[in-house]
């Protein structure tokens, strides 16, 4: 089953971590990510830009409207995901808890859909 694990980063808190630490912690996560992918585990993985750079669509009545940036203030932000195959969410759990970004943020961890479960 795949699981995507949401990278959610507490926004204030992580423009205090220094660049020296980012970097870091980005060489570990290639690392990680690299290793889950050699023993088939790791589908994808993407570290995303900051909430300001995003544009959000919604239809309106026929009509598609762009914001530019988060939709609302937010105290978090998603920050990457990853998605990853695993037999069951105990064994998601335990992959997801090995990832070096979970020092400086959360992860929530939520199983997809398959094929069968949409029949």
């Amino acid at each position: 089953m795949k699981y995507l694990c949401q990278i959610w980063f507490d926004t204030e808190k992580s423009k205090l971590v220094p660049q020296e630490e980012w970097d870091a912690l980005t060489q570990e996560c290639i690392a990680s990510d690299d290793d889950w992918r050699d023993r088939g585990v790791m589908q994808a993985a993407l570290a995303l830009r900051a909430p300001e750079t995003a544009v959000t669509l919604r239809l309106k009545q026929g009509v598609t409207t762009a914001t530019d940036g988060p939709f609302a203030e937010i105290k978090e932000h998603l920050g990457g995901f990853v998605l990853i195959e695993a037999a069951d969410m105990e064994e998601a759990k335990a992959i997801a808890s090995t990832l070096p970004i979970l020092k400086y943020a959360s992860i929530e961890i939520r199983p997809g859909y398959s094929i069968k479960d949409r029949r």
